[in-house]
């Protein structure tokens, strides 16, 4: 957790963080959890979505996505029906125990009404049928979260970085990770600009400066270092020499 959040400042640098933003069109990323162990499907499920700016991450087992699911809610998840350490079934029915509003999708051969009713009786919000067409199950997802209104611009991603802005939480590789208040300030200008070249001097005056705490360039250096050593030195936060800073996608 990060602690001594300074709130009115906070709420400075995450207004700042959107003026930088102008000009830039903004995309919501949505993280997509898929629990599948048929290799071929899963990847060519989510070389798809990522082409339609959807973060999926594979789970080939209920115990895996469990704890993942334990430590992070993801904006939408898709269940197989056949796993390898149980059905998918009983894992519709534990995720409807820890969260009534996470959006199910099964993807699924079993294609009998039975199984169909009993998948949406369990919890599930949508039954896909295999073969499915990609397209088809892409529109059925976003049909599903505005339904549900869990696509909201809440959560930032860049590669295995996550900040989720209402809970004040950072992760990395589904890692909870402990920052302070110059951290987290500088993580958040920097991946509300993601793709963006952010200039010393703006961080500067965005962090410190405007909230009438006089640093020196060396302060913003420090921060950084300690920041990068925290998330375990990602390669999508790079610097660009004798100017700035810049935290882009790399996978």
């Amino acid at each position: 957790m990060i602690c001594d959040i300074d709130f009115a400042h906070l709420n400075h640098i995450m207004k700042a963080g959107k003026e930088l933003s102008i000009g830039r069109e903004e995309r919501i990323v949505i993280e997509v959890y898929y629990v599948e162990d048929d290799e071929i499907i899963a990847d060519s499920v989510k070389e798809y979505m990522s082409q339609q700016n959807c973060r999926v991450i594979i789970f080939r087992t209920i115990s895996d996505v469990k704890r993942a699911l334990l430590n992070h809610i993801p904006a939408l998840i898709l269940i197989d029906w056949n796993l390898p350490d149980g059905q998918g079934n009983d894992l519709c029915r534990w995720i409807r125990g820890k969260s009534a509003d996470l959006p199910i999708i099964f993807l699924t051969v079993r294609g009998d009404s039975q199984d169909i009713v009993t998948g949406l009786q369990n919890g599930a919000d949508d039954y896909v049928v295999k073969p499915f067409e990609l397209t088809v199950l892409y529109s059925r997802m976003l049909a599903l979260l505005r339904r549900t209104n869990r696509a909201k611009e809440t959560r930032l991603f860049c590669d295995d970085v996550t900040l989720d802005k209402e809970k004040l939480t950072v992760y990395c590789q589904q890692e909870e990770i402990t920052l302070s208040q110059p951290e987290y300030h500088l993580l958040l200008l920097l991946m509300e600009n993601k793709g963006k070249t952010i200039t010393r001097k703006q961080l500067l005056e965005e962090i410190w400066d405007n909230s009438g705490n006089y640093v020196n360039d060396n302060t913003l250096t420090v921060t950084m270092k300690r920041l990068r050593e925290k998330l375990h030195n990602p390669p999508c936060l790079k610097t660009i020499r004798s100017f700035g800073y810049r935290m882009e996608d790399t996978v």
